[in-house]
């Protein structure tokens, strides 16, 4: 027999044989729940309803949406938190996205995005772009785990162990910020952001009478500030002289192994932006944030033909137009996007994939009123980019912690993941509903708008 002939016999020979085997094995099979779903497949699991949660655990408003399914028991966590203006995003989720969106099939996580943003007509903006976060980040939760795989695994697996964190030291003087910058070294931290106060005037970022944004405590709400009654005040120019001495000073006691950074917060004019950038280059900051306000842009391509100091920038972001010039034009270092001030972790991922090919490394925004939620799911984007920079956070407070279980934790300056299904974190809405917000008026940090110059002009921000 020809060799091509035995072959031909042989495979044919195996064909029937599997032929006659197949009911034999169906039937075997059959009895297995695991097969009969899988050959006759699963029904859609749709939104069920839509929940706002309202809550302040350490006094910073936190707007948290819950996602029910018609599965028994599955639920998904998203953030949609812009605390300045919370009850305008509640109203927007409550009265806009809920009856638009009960019904849908949660898979469907993209067109969902995509319809939200449509349903409008007048598109973007903080307020729909928070409501569209906290579902969209919720149905990565539930997508998570319905897989029954964290949700960085679901957009490619691991790139690092961990993201390293830079932590927030202040002072009202350089002894002070020295003292909280080395406490944090001790605990691990690699990365510390260094801001001090600016004597007489109402410093971003510094704790101490003038401190946060700038407003003094003692401001009184029921006195209106304006141009001819101006209250906490800021001047630049002082500022812009004192910033390369912070840098030399704590570079000089801390070494040069420690990455140092510093937000600006776009308190300054063109020139002074660019001026600090220069003066601090020596020092090899790790990024200096916001020099200048989204609204100048351009001033970013001036900047860059002058120094080599890494420049972060877009935390005030919104949508594509803002961002998208800086980036291909390599005109930052790091994008700053508040992941739910442009709708979530599906427009973040695409931004973090984006920026790769430019070189630009993510450093998302992650304050306090960035909830526990909004932190992991930038922790799932991290995990799993390649062109990771650093996260903002340092942990969370003991309260935050009881609300939110399950918050990633942060061990030797990296926040690391909880090896759980969807983003591992689940809200207690009992002890939530113990933690109101703040009685307001006014329901918002009164300090934005408020801090202004001697001659009483508001400055940004």
């Amino acid at each position: 027999m020809k060799r091509r002939d035995a072959l031909r016999s042989l495979t044919l020979a195996g064909g029937a044989s599997l032929l006659a085997a197949k009911n034999s094995l169906a039937e075997t099979l059959a009895p297995n729940p695991a097969y009969t779903q899988a050959v006759k497949g699963t029904g859609p699991v749709k939104i069920k309803d839509i929940k706002t949660i309202m809550t302040a655990p350490d006094r910073i408003r936190l707007v948290v949406v819950k996602v029910e399914t018609t599965e028994p028991g599955l639920v998904g966590w998203g953030c949609a938190t812009f605390t300045q203006r919370a009850l305008v995003v509640e109203t927007a989720i409550e009265k806009y996205l809920k009856p638009f969106l009960i019904g849908r099939n949660v898979d469907e996580i993209e067109d969902i995005w995509q319809s939200s943003y449509m349903s409008s007509y007048w598109r973007n903006g903080p307020v729909l772009f928070n409501a569209m976060s906290g579902v969209d980040i919720a149905l990565w939760d539930i997508k998570g785990k319905r897989a029954g795989m964290p949700v960085y695994q679901l957009l490619g697996g691991k790139v690092r162990k961990g993201a390293d964190c830079y932590f927030h030291a202040s002072g009202k003087d350089f002894v002070e910020l020295e003292e909280r910058a080395r406490a944090a070294m001790e605990r691990g931290f690699r990365h510390v952001r260094i801001q001090a106060g600016v004597e007489g005037l109402a410093t971003y970022g510094t704790a101490g009478p003038n401190r946060g944004t700038g407003a003094a405590p003692t401001v009184d709400t029921n006195e209106a500030v304006g141009p001819t009654n101006p209250k906490a005040i800021w001047e630049s120019a002082k500022y812009a002289r004192q910033v390369p001495k912070m840098f030399e000073q704590m570079r000089k006691k801390l070494g040069d192994d420690i990455e140092l950074l510093h937000d600006v917060h776009e308190r300054v004019t063109l020139q002074q932006g660019i001026q600090i950038c220069k003066d601090v280059e020596q020092f090899r900051p790790f990024f200096i944030e916001d020099p200048f306000p989204p609204e100048e842009n351009d001033h970013f391509r001036l900047l860059r033909g002058q120094c080599n100091t890494p420049i972060a920038m877009g935390e005030l972001f919104n949508t594509q137009h803002e961002y998208l010039p800086l980036i291909k034009d390599r005109l930052i270092d790091f994008i700053r996007i508040h992941i739910s001030q442009i709708g979530g972790l599906s427009p973040a991922r695409k931004v973090a994939a984006l920026s790769e090919y430019f070189g630009v490394r993510t450093a998302w925004h992650g304050p306090g009123d960035a909830s526990p939620l909004a932190h992991a799911a930038q922790l799932a984007i991290e995990l799993s980019s390649y062109n990771f920079g650093v996260h903002e956070g340092s942990g969370f407070p003991q309260n935050t912690q009881e609300v939110f279980k399950g918050c990633p934790e942060v061990k030797d300056g990296y926040m690391l993941a909880q090896e759980k299904p969807g983003l591992g974190i689940e809200v207690d809405e009992k002890l939530a509903a113990k933690f109101p917000f703040p009685d307001g008026p006014p329901n918002f940090d009164y300090s934005w708008g408020t801090t202004r110059r001697k001659d009483g002009t508001v400055i940004r921000p």
